[in-house]
């Protein structure tokens, strides 16, 4: 047989720890070989908290990890006996695998999300913002540009009645 990726579903926020437990029964039980991959998608994000920019992890499938296993009735039994697990996607109690194609596009999420964080937070034209960082501190504007590659906006502050465009980092805003 050979080995394919299979969707669990588990309790939300205990992603990481079924990874794990999975991964010691495993090596309990002797059938570590039976298992080549468990994976719990996840990108890395920039949060602003207090003030400071922060990097954090934001799973792509809250409540799912990806288990790359050869399927057999001992390797089904250790995963859905793990605690915290509620079973298989996959209709009529049977495991159905994803595609390839499927798991190569997630890995390649992840990849991506790990290379270039992105912010948690996402601006759209016209959203009213206050600047709460720089010379600008406590000016209100509308934002007129967002440049999501460089994590900067474009906002309109009105200085002396008039309205004066300033172009701002993600982490110099907040929404109003």
């Amino acid at each position: 047989m050979a080995f394919r990726w299979y969707v669990v579903h588990v309790y939300s926020g205990f992603e990481k720890k079924v990874a794990q437990a999975v991964r010691e029964k495993a090596a309990q039980k002797g059938l570590e070989d039976k298992f080549e991959d468990i994976l719990v998608p996840t990108e890395e994000v920039v949060e602003i908290r207090r003030g400071a920019k922060v990097n954090a992890e934001r799973k792509f499938f809250p409540g799912y990890v990806l288990v790359k296993m050869e399927l057999t009735d001992d390797t089904w039994h250790l995963v859905k006996n793990t605690p915290k697990v509620t079973g298989f996607l996959g209709g009529g109690g049977k495991p159905h695998p994803i595609t390839q194609r499927e798991a190569e596009r997630i890995i390649h999420q992840v990849q991506e999300g790990i290379e270039r964080p992105k912010p948690s937070i996402i601006f759209e034209v016209g959203e009213q913002v206050r600047v709460c960082d720089g010379p600008f501190t406590s000016f209100n504007g509308s934002v007129e540009e967002v440049d999501e590659e460089r994590s900067r906006l474009k906002v309109a502050v009105s200085i002396f009645g008039r309205s004066t465009p300033v172009e701002l980092e993600y982490g110099q805003v907040e929404k109003v």
